[in-house]
């Protein structure tokens, strides 16, 4: 089964260019800014979307992705409201590729066969779930890839090739590799290391990799897109909602733009790179 993920990254091959991936996080700093962002993503230049679940206790993310979490939990995300945004979204959009990500305690929560069925009427299509390792697969990832969603698995500096078999295994749709050890937005990537870990992970996979964590400007996006499938950019842009926010952290109407901006010079830095692959 061919999903919105695969036939994205097909099309952008055929391109012979990288895909620009967004993270923002559902229902921040409201509902209804969050959606018109969501919507707005696709005509600015992403080409796969990336859409975080607010979770208190975020492990994996830095500063600006937890703040955006509580702020979308404040103004009463939840669930199934991000479910509903998904489903407003493709009212108008049935091509860009949306992928939910997050941690393993809201799903539980939820319950794992609710979430996928839900998910899947949305119109989700695929999940990044990033404290669930390969040995817990029968939990979420087994259950997901029979509900029809890719599950995207996350491999790091640190995913040795001894390990990198048992992480790809199960995984669909695209390999995220995690450019920097450490928390979101903590550091800039280096793309000369960049570019060998993405031709090490090829030489185990045919699956399309992109790169996230530390990616902020166009000129990063234009580096790591020599090489990689794709960039994906997160705290940046959810950075540019907080800074657009006023004194009493609701939206104004610097929000929208603050991110669309963004994301139209991200999108033009990928666009204007000159693609060059490591043997793997």
């Amino acid at each position: 089964m061919t999903t919105r993920i695969d036939a994205r990254f097909a099309a952008l091959k055929k391109e012979g260019r990288a895909a620009l991936v967004t993270f923002t996080v559902a229902g921040d700093p409201d509902y209804a800014t969050a959606l018109a962002i969501l919507k707005a993503l696709p005509k600015a230049g992403a080409d796969v979307i990336e859409l975080g679940m607010p979770f208190t206790d975020p492990m994996a993310d830095g500063p600006a992705i937890q703040a955006a979490g509580l702020r979308a939990l404040k103004a009463g995300q939840n669930m199934h409201k991000t479910f509903t945004a998904v489903h407003e979204f493709r009212g108008g959009d049935d091509a860009t590729p949306i992928v939910l990500m997050g941690y393993y305690n809201p799903i539980y929560i939820y319950g794992v066969d609710k979430f996928l069925a839900d998910a899947k009427a949305a119109g989700v299509d695929g999940l990044i779930v990033v404290d669930l390792p390969p040995e817990e697969d029968l939990e979420l990832c087994l259950p997901a890839i029979k509900a029809g969603l890719n599950f995207i698995r996350l491999a790091t500096p640190t995913t040795n090739d001894k390990r990198l078999p048992t992480v790809l295994k199960n995984t669909s749709g695209f390999v995220y590799y995690v450019s920097i050890t450490g928390i979101t937005g903590a550091a800039a990537p280096d793309t000369g290391k960049v570019a060998e870990a993405v031709a090490r992970i090829k030489r185990h996979t045919k699956l399309p990799v992109c790169v996230g964590f530390g990616v902020r400007t166009a000129g990063h996006a234009r580096a790591i897109a020599q090489s990689a499938d794709g960039v994906v950019v997160g705290s940046a842009l959810v950075e540019a909602v907080r800074q657009s926010l006023g004194a009493d952290a609701k939206a104004t109407s610097a929000t929208m733009p603050a991110v669309t901006d963004l994301v139209r010079k991200l999108a033009a830095g990928v666009r204007g790179a000159q693609r060059v692959f490591m043997q793997p």
